[in-house]
């Protein structure tokens, strides 16, 4: 049997290692996470809220009114940031690719500080159309800068450019927070954080994550080819135009929905596609779905922190994400300079 057969087997098993713990540790991880907070819940709580909830039993409206839609909207965002991560690095073959870095995240909080200041009281759902916009919108701008220039790109001048637009388009949107007197609003989706979920947003928003991930499901394929070169891809029959724009549709869907729950928080799209490429090797057939597990993973573990860290206070989960991935990023950003 050949290395190859064997490494491939190898990588099959912990794909099906990670797709079946994995799945079952977030089950577990979201019960867990219910219990914690400011308010102390036990496991008994838990269960006779799910089969015999009490709508005047205080602990019962907290756990499915406020910790549940909020657990469930972590892992759905975690899903969702860790795979546009992933279509990203695939398609741009830029290992540095992250929705936070290449600027969508800050295009969408900017897009969402106009919707605030300009339209107050507008309905969540074209909350989430700008969102949409405005992560496009940030897309556009680090792409036309990186082939300003020669027409070329690279993965560094790529990460430049994300951090330039991310940087101009945060500072459009505090001044417009501060010019309209919306600072307060825009606040929460500055630092990243879960907790205003709720039953009405996950109607809004989980359809558009979950045929999104369906979709970058049905274009891994696809991905894995383009990840190998065009030209390689275009030797075996793909047509490159068409798989670039339904996956970057993709990847501003999850990533636009995601910061108009979340807010801006980045590191994820970059940290999850790594650690699965490590585990389950280059097949996007298998590191996509594995990332989806991953990120829902990373993200519920964050919401858990952000509220027991510092109870009854909030740590916002940018900044916990951000101490876990700002290292993680310095050292890949290393080891493509060595490769210049």
């Amino acid at each position: 049997m050949s290395a190859k057969i064997k490494n491939e087997r190898k990588n099959s098993k912990i794909f099906f290692i990670i797709m079946t713990f994995g799945s079952f540790l977030l089950f577990l991880l979201i019960q867990f996470s219910i219990t914690r907070g400011a308010s102390d819940i036990s496991f008994k709580d838990v269960w006779t809220a799910f089969f015999r909830f009490d709508n005047e039993n205080m602990k019962h409206l907290i756990i499915i009114d406020l910790r549940l839609p909020r657990i469930i909207a972590s892992a759905l965002v975690g899903a969702a940031f860790a795979v546009s991560g992933a279509i990203m690095q695939g398609t741009t073959r830029n290992p540095l690719a992250d929705s936070g870095l290449m600027g969508l995240n800050a295009g969408a909080a900017f897009a969402l500080s106009i919707c605030f200041a300009f339209f107050p009281n507008i309905g969540y759902i074209y909350i989430v159309f700008f969102s949409f916009l405005g992560a496009a919108f940030g897309s556009f701008l680090v792409k036309g800068a990186t082939f300003f220039r020669h027409g070329k790109s690279s993965p560094m001048r790529l990460v430049l450019a994300g951090v330039a637009v991310s940087a101009l388009l945060s500072a459009l949107s505090q001044g417009i927070a501060l010019y309209f007197n919306v600072a307060q609003n825009i606040m929460f989706w500055t630092v990243g954080g879960v907790a205003g979920s709720n039953w009405i947003q996950l109607k809004i928003i989980t359809p558009w994550i979950l045929l999104a991930l369906i979709l970058s499901i049905l274009l891994s394929k696809s991905i894995s080819l383009l990840s190998l070169g065009e030209d390689v891809a275009k030797s075996l029959g793909l047509n490159i135009k068409f798989i670039t724009i339904l996956s970057t549709l993709t990847v501003l869907i999850l990533a636009g929905v995601s910061v108009a729950v979340v807010g801006s928080v980045g590191f994820v799209g970059l940290i999850i596609p790594h650690i699965s490429r490590y585990f389950v090797g280059v097949d996007y057939r298998k590191i996509i779905p594995s990332s989806a597990v991953l990120g829902a993973l990373l993200m519920v573990l964050a919401d858990l922190g952000s509220r027991t860290l510092n109870p009854p206070f909030e740590t916002p989960i940018g900044a916990i994400i951000s101490l876990i991935g700002t290292p993680f990023f310095l050292y890949l950003a290393n080891n493509e300079r060595r490769k210049l």
